[in-house]
């Protein structure tokens, strides 16, 4: 591997010379310079990026660590952090902790040690103490669509009113029994959309039915916990889902019942996926601004590494109900 002190025995100078006709920070003379950059090229010296940002307080990188990559959410999120990390000359490194709160545990303290300059962190949200420490540790962290706490940067969406907006939506639209298929409440934003639905039933003096509930902590088993459902309790003539992918199982467990959508059942989801208009029928469902949350995660996270911001700030972006399809109006 060709060395810094290669270069500067190839160009007659020093190695510190070298470093400053390569940093551009310091003057150096023309003639030495061109020196220096001839040896450069005719060496094919490659600087080592990790030592001379550690020499300079940083190294250009950021950590991401999402708890599920194969969640249709998270490559928006992702593809947002990463467009507005390169504009501004960092590297983003990804990491997928299967919403497992060991593993997003041990990515962190190997971010740590990669001397990365902060981390962007869409957590597990089943344990927060580590991410105090991480946040008491001075490193730059930014949470992503799951908050934890106002002294956490964040950035994340209004879950409780997107939900009741949505709820609301159904009842004023002749709706009366309205089911709710949720994830794993021990996660912030399914219980912040829990209390929206409750919300909406409140304001609109609808009594609530536990029975309409139905929590599903693991994804993947959705479309059999519907089908069971429609079984098992009284039929709803709508159903708020708390995500596109867990309403794509629901909507094949209502047309496999035999129930139509949306003459029998109506359905709205939460995301706004790049599929939902292309289901059948369409997705009626919450638009989560996915790309440009990602993006402004990244902006809050270089202005924390930069030193152009200090007090912790939770931006909350605004949603959207996308009326198509898969609702009707019975009135």
């Amino acid at each position: 591997m060709i060395t810094i002190k290669d270069v500067a025995q190839k160009a007659g100078v020093s190695p510190s010379t070298v470093s400053r006709a390569l940093s551009g920070k310091i003057p150096v003379e023309e003639k030495t310079r061109e020196k220096v950059l001839a040896a450069v090229k005719e060496l094919n010296y490659q600087p080592n990026a990790l030592a001379k940002g550690l020499k300079e307080g940083r190294t250009g990188t950021i950590g991401l660590i999402v708890p599920n990559i194969c969640n249709p959410v998270f490559p928006s999120v992702s593809r947002g952090v990463e467009d507005v990390a390169r504009e501004s000359g960092y590297t983003v490194v990804l990491c997928n902790t299967d919403e497992d709160v060991n593993i997003e545990k041990e990515y962190i303290r190997k971010l740590q040690k990669k001397w990365v300059d902060g981390i962007i962190l869409a957590t597990s949200g089943r344990q927060s103490g580590h991410i105090r420490e991480l946040k008491e540790s001075g490193l730059p962290v930014v949470l992503l669509i799951r908050k934890l706490e106002d002294k956490v940067d964040a950035v994340v969406i209004d879950n409780n009113k997107a939900a009741c907006q949505a709820v609301s939506y159904l009842v004023r639209t002749g709706h009366r029994r309205i089911a709710m298929v949720n994830g794993d409440q021990r996660l912030t934003l399914y219980r912040e959309r829990f209390q929206g639905y409750l919300r909406a039933l409140k304001e609109s003096d609808l009594d609530f039915e536990p029975s309409l509930v139905l929590e599903i902590p693991d994804h993947g088993t959705c479309y059999a916990a519907m089908s069971e459902f429609l079984k098992t309790r009284p039929v709803p003539d709508a159903a708020f889902v708390a995500s596109d992918p867990m309403a794509v199982q629901v909507m094949k467990a209502v047309k496999d019942a035999g129930y139509r959508i949306p003459g029998d059942i109506s359905v709205i989801g939460f995301d706004n996926l790049e599929f939902s208009p292309y289901l059948d029928p369409p997705l009626t469902t919450v638009n989560q601004p996915l790309y440009r949350m990602g993006a402004a995660a990244a902006d809050r996270i270089i202005s924390l590494i930069e030193g152009k911001a200090s007090a912790p700030y939770v931006r909350v972006m605004d949603t959207e109900l996308i009326i198509r399809n898969s609702t009707r109006d019975r009135r």
